[in-house]
C-alpha cells in the first residue's frame, strides 16, 4: 500500500494483486522502470523508519476499550435530570465555589465533577468522555481508570482553586474528561524501558497527540482552562503512578470491582456531607 501510494503521487497507476506469491504490484510495461525507480526513491527518504508497518502493539492492556463507560454516562445523566428536574437546588449544593471550599466544604472539589450546566455541556463531556474514559479503563482496568480519572477530575478543580486569586465558581466533569486524556497520554510510558530509538518516538509521538486533543478539546476561550489542563496533568501523574503498580493486579476483576465501588461510594459520601 505504501509502494502504491508512492506510485500514484508520480502518475503511475499500478494495480494491487494477491496471488499464488503474495502481494504484487502491476503496471503497464513502459511506466516499470519509472515505478522501480520511484519505489527505490521512495526507500531512500524513508530509511530511518523500521519497516513498513506504522501500527504498534501496546503491550499495556489486551483489550483497546471497555464499554463499561457507558455506565459513567447514564450515571452523569441520571444526575444532570435530578439536578435540573427533582433536585434544583443540588447545583448550589455541590458546584465548585472557591469561597465555600475555603471556608470548608472540600467536598465541592468532587461534587462538581457530577454536575453540568446545560444539556449541550452535559452531551459534550458525555460523548468525549465515553471514548476516552473507555481507553482509560481497558488500558489500566476498569477500576484503577474510573479512580484515576475521577481524582484528576478532583485534582483539575484543585487546580483552579489555586490559579484564580478571585472567586471562582465552576461545574461540569470536564476535568475528569482530560484525566482520562492524561492517563491514555502516558499508556506508551512502559516503552521507556526498551533502548529504542522507534519506541521513544512511539512515547513522543503518543503524548504530543494527546497534547494536541486537550487544545482542541480543552483550551475554549468559554471553558474552564486550568481545571482542564489540570485534570490533564493530574491524570498525566496518575497514569505514571499506575505503571508502577503489576498489570496482574490492575487487571483483576474482583479488585477493580472494589475500585469501582469505593468510587461510588466516595461520589455518595460527598454529596451527602454536601447535603448535612
Amino acid at each position: 500500500m505504501d509502494f502504491a501510494l508512492a506510485l500514484a503521487s508520480q502518475s503511475i497507476h499500478p494495480t494491487i494483486s494477491n496471488g499464488d506469491d503474495g502481494w504484487t504490484l502491476e503496471v503497464e510495461e513502459v511506466e516499470y522502470e519509472k515505478a522501480i525507480l520511484t519505489i527505490e526513491r521512495y526507500r531512500v527518504e524513508n530509511r530511518h523508519w523500521r519497516g513498513w508497518n506504522w501500527q504498534h502493539h501496546l503491550h499495556s492492556s489486551d483489550l483497546w476499550f471497555h464499554s463499561g463507560s457507558i455506565f459513567w454516562c447514564a450515571a452523569i445523566v441520571t444526575l444532570y435530570y435530578w439536578n435540573k428536574v427533582r433536585y434544583p437546588q443540588l447545583e448550589a449544593l455541590g458546584l465548585m465555589d472557591s469561597i465555600a471550599v475555603h471556608a470548608g466544604q472540600w467536598w465541592r472539589l468532587f461534587t462538581a465533577v457530577t454536575l453540568h450546566a446545560d444539556i449541550s455541556h452535559l452531551a459534550a463531556n458525555a460523548s468525549t468522555g465515553f471514548l476516552l474514559l473507555g481507553i482509560a479503563m481497558a488500558t489500566y482496568g476498569p477500576g484503577f481508570g474510573i479512580v484515576g480519572a475521577y481524582l484528576a477530575g478532583a485534582g483539575g478543580n484543585l487546580a483552579a482553586l489555586w490559579f484564580y486569586p478571585e472567586h471562582h465558581r465552576s461545574l461540569g466533569a470536564s476535568g475528569m474528561v482530560m484525566g482520562a486524556l492524561g492517563l491514555i497520554a502516558v499508556q506508551t510510558l512502559v516503552h521507556w524501558k526498551q533502548n529504542s530509538a522507534s519506541r521513544t518516538r512511539l512515547v513522543v509521538r503518543s503524548f504530543a497527540a494527546a497534547l494536541s486533543i486537550l487544545i482542541l478539546l480543552g483550551l475554549s476561550p468559554n471553558s474552564d482552562v486550568v481545571a482542564h489542563v489540570g485534570g490533564f496533568a493530574f491524570g498525566c501523574i496518575f497514569g505514571c503512578a499506575l505503571h508502577l503498580v503489576p498489570k496482574w493486579f490492575r487487571q483483576n476483576t474482583t479488585i477493580n470491582q472494589i475500585c469501582v465501588l469505593l468510587t461510588l461510594s466516595w461520589v455518595i459520601f460527598t454529596w451527602w456531607l454536601s447535603m448535612k
